[in-house]
């Protein structure tokens, strides 16, 4: 089966681990592409790019402000990421369960002999 356009698609475009720093950087708020771009070590070019990718997925908003345009994190769409990870949360809830079990019988052992 074919993969979705990244442009349509939330959990393509975030698989790009420079688009999630960006999305990390505006949970404080909004910030313009020269900043995020300096943030990153990117060119602002290189920046833009990611930042179209988020706009059209609808993760990132945008507004003209002055000279500028601030972008800022629309969250909303990640909801379906949170949901689907979450589902996994129990899978790793009881792994870890059971590897404490494990280990406090090994403490057990040790202390016996």
């Amino acid at each position: 089966m074919a993969r979705a356009a990244t442009t349509s698609d939330v959990f393509n475009a975030i698989a790009e681990p420079q688009r999630r720093q960006i999305l990390a950087l505006l949970r404080t708020g909004e910030r313009p592409v020269t900043e995020l771009a300096e943030e990153l070590g990117m060119s602002q070019p290189g920046a833009s790019k990611h930042l179209r990718v988020l706009r059209e997925v609808g993760l990132v908003r945008d507004r003209k402000q002055g000279q500028q345009r601030l972008y800022g994190l629309d969250a909303r769409k990640l909801r379906a990421v949170h949901e689907w990870t979450g589902g996994f949360e129990k899978f790793w809830n009881e792994s870890f369960d059971r590897l404490d079990t494990y280990v406090q019988e090994l403490k057990r052992t040790r202390k016996e002999k």
